[in-house]
């Protein structure tokens, strides 16, 4: 694979890719092996058997693989019915024979893992994708990308110094209609971006719960101590363990797990890496069954160039357990009118009317209505799960072969990361937070933010 990998680069110097995270134009990915061969295999390991991956991450690699001559090969999980589960399901739908790892560096030993797909609690995406960097590995990792900066520093800087391919599970990107909408606001056409309203509302009190689980699971099949990484050692908590997105500092809760991905359409369409400043407030309203992450959170963020204040727009996320209305809504608006993320439409809404321009002599201001596409997705089989990971499951793949970046690159989720741990911590702290780049910290009332 190494060799591969030199032989791509080379091949590669001078080529533009015509596409976001595309293979270039008049190459495929196909092309690309037929030049070095089409009997490489590239072999995949799985850190961490989770419902994320058995849902959506297996069946998008399924979908793809044969295509582009990838399999599946070794599982890492340090919960032994997890370990057992994985491999049997992964042998039940695919045939393959799983290696079943007790930990990654049973994993890592293992000479013919190419890259590894990683999809463990929240806390350990950031450390895991360190360890995948070191062994020299290609990896897709599960958002968030780290709940605190240090992680966050040490998972990029360690990707920096390897040649590997990452794709964060920010999905977003690989679809049609996101990526239309990046096209659309780049062009101009949308105007400047004076505010955007997220929400991402549930009504769900079993949301991250796994009651069954916690009243089964026994801590003599656990590896805790390698669970913990560099968090505080803890007695054994199988609440941690299984609800971990319910626990600080295991989770940032809402905004690792729903506020990265629609934040991170924010840094994308802007080109902005994070904002100047987030003020935030939330908390345990009505599910108070031990946890200590908000069930309710609302956070405004302020964006623009940092040398110009009188420049720039604000961003409203909310989310809530505890009543669905309103769903899931991404909303851009210029004072042209709105782009909705939810219905994929351009239109006027809001838009500066004849009535209220002629009142200061200013020319009406209204977009012209139009729908951006939706994600299609050809597979090599009907295996289910979602389009938009399924797309962006196969990026990742291109890219490996390619060796081109994907449409989430490392520094995608380092940006995401800035600006969740902003709101966390916010959250917490009850003050206005800002990012010192000199630091490469989130600041709170003038101390570094930790946990």
């Amino acid at each position: 694979m190494e060799n591969r990998r030199r032989f791509i680069k080379k091949l590669t110097v001078g080529i533009t890719a015509a596409t976001v995270g595309g293979v270039g134009a008049g190459f495929t990915a196909k092309s690309y092996r037929r030049i070095i061969g089409a009997n490489s295999t590239v072999n995949v390991g799985i850190v961490g058997f989770s419902d994320r991956f058995k849902n959506s991450l297996f069946p998008g690699f399924i979908n793809h693989c044969n295509g582009l001559n990838f399999r599946m090969t070794a599982l890492s999980d340090i919960w032994s019915k997890r370990r057992e589960e994985g491999s049997s399901f992964i042998k039940s739908k695919t045939g393959w024979d799983i290696a079943g790892c007790r930990n990654n560096d049973e994993l890592y030993a293992i000479k013919d893992i190419d890259a590894v797909i990683i999809s463990t609690a929240d806390f350990q995406h950031a450390l895991h994708l360190k360890e995948a960097a070191e062994a020299g590995k290609d990896a897709y990792v599960e958002k968030p990308f780290a709940e605190t900066m240090d992680d966050a520093n040490e998972a990029l800087e360690a990707c920096r110094s390897r040649d590997i391919v990452v794709q964060i599970g920010s999905q977003r990107r690989s679809g049609a209609n996101y990526q239309a909408a990046y096209e659309y606001i780049n062009s101009g056409k949308f105007g400047d971006i004076v505010m955007a309203e997220m929400s991402w509302n549930v009504n769900q009190p079993g949301r991250w719960r796994r009651k069954e689980l916690c009243e089964s699971i026994r801590p003599a099949d656990v590896d805790w101590q390698r669970f913990l990484l560099n968090r505080p050692r803890v007695e054994w908590d199988p609440r941690i363990y299984l609800e971990y997105r319910l626990f600080w500092p295991f989770s940032s809760g809402i905004p690792g797990q729903w506020m990265c991905h629609q934040i991170d359409t924010v840094h994308w369409f802007t080109g902005l890496n994070y904002p100047r400043s987030v003020v935030c407030n939330g908390g345990i309203y009505q599910w108070k069954d031990g946890r200590n992450n908000a069930d309710t959170l609302t956070a405004v963020f302020d964006y623009g160039p940092d040398d110009d204040l009188s420049k720039g727009f604000q961003v409203v996320y909310s989310s809530r357990f505890t009543n669905s209305a309103g769903g899931i809504k991404e909303l851009y608006y210029s004072n042209g009118g709105t782009l909705n993320l939810d219905t994929n439409e351009i239109s006027s809404l809001g838009g500066l009317n004849a009535g209220d321009a002629s009142s200061m002599d200013l020319s009406p201001n209204l977009l012209p209505s139009s729908s951006l596409p939706t994600s299609r997705v050809s597979v090599d089989a009907n295996t289910g799960g979602d389009p938009l990971t399924s797309a962006h499951m196969k990026n990742w793949m291109e890219c490996i072969l390619s060796r081109r970046q994907t449409n989430a690159p490392v520094e995608a989720g380092y940006h995401h990361a800035i600006a969740c741990t902003m709101a966390n911590a916010a959250l917490r702290t009850g003050q206005r937070v800002h990012f010192d780049e000199s630091k490469n910290q989130v600041v709170a009332g003038g101390n570094v933010f930790k946990y």
